[in-house]
């Protein structure tokens, strides 16, 4: 197992679910962590529990994946001393609605696209060029298995996670002779804000997505990111599905 004390991890999205399941965990082992979110006061408060609770060295900064400007200036203003980062977890990321492609609203397409796929490629952009100049680094992608699976509704948001797949498999290809990982890890059904944010805010739509079911939490998500993050430096887990025990694929799910 690596050790990751010290380490420097930068993860987006981090104000709720898996972005600040992980940032715990990675907090748990003695890594130094650079949280972003949309929600300033979210991740202000986060990054003040984790260095109280585990004696770790945190910053936070508000970030909005959409904004490619905002991206920049953020990793510019950095601290020298933060700027070798070890591990960059992409984890923003967002579905809007379940309508059928020609009946949808395109602005929840343009959402999807600049969050899921565009914001991950201008953060990945702005942070591994220093990974490969230092000749070490780990990306983690979060994906889903609506990157494996399309499913009706799910068009542009199954599109996005293809997307996030094919990224991650390209950048693999690209920097599998600079030292530099890539992995992908790709949950099924998960219990967090995803689907009260999918419906627009309605709770109980929301629940019903997870009735008769003991779905992932955002906690399962973080135990698998520290396990691909934490393996010796000669071992890459390329991507992991993982899904709920009553859930087969985006279609098969045993309900009681």
């Amino acid at each position: 197992m690596l050790s990751l004390k010290n380490k420097i991890v930068f993860i987006t999205g981090a104000s709720a679910g898996i972005g600040a399941a992980c940032a715990t965990e990675f907090a748990k082992v003695g890594a130094n962590l650079i949280l972003s979110a949309r929600r300033k006061e979210k991740v202000d408060e986060l990054a003040d529990k984790l260095r109280a609770e585990y004696g770790i060295k945190t910053l936070a900064f508000k970030l909005d994946v959409k904004d490619k400007a905002e991206i920049k200036a953020v990793i510019d203003a950095i601290p020298v001393e933060w700027k070798s980062i070890d591990i960059l977890l992409n984890n923003a990321g967002l579905g809007r609605g379940l309508n059928k492609v020609y009946e949808d609203d395109p602005e929840n397409w343009e959402e999807m696209i600049e969050t899921n796929v565009k914001g991950l490629l201008h953060v990945t952009r702005n942070i591994v060029p220093g990974m490969v100049l230092r000749g070490t680094g780990h990306v983690i992608n979060l994906g889903s298995i609506a990157g494996h699976m399309a499913y009706p509704g799910g068009g542009v948001y199954c599109a996005t996670k293809h997307a996030v797949k094919a990224i991650s498999d390209s950048m693999r290809m690209e920097l599998v002779d600079k030292n530099v990982r890539v992995s992908s890890v790709d949950p099924g059904m998960v219990e967090t804000e995803f689907s009260v944010v999918r419906f627009g805010g309605d709770e109980e739509r929301a629940k019903n997505v997870y009735k008769g079911v003991d779905p992932l939490t955002a906690e399962d998500i973080a135990d698998a990111v520290m396990f691909v993050a934490t393996r010796k430096p000669h071992v890459n887990i390329n991507e992991m599905i993982i899904m709920p025990s009553v859930q087969a694929n985006a279609f098969v799910t045993h309900r009681r």
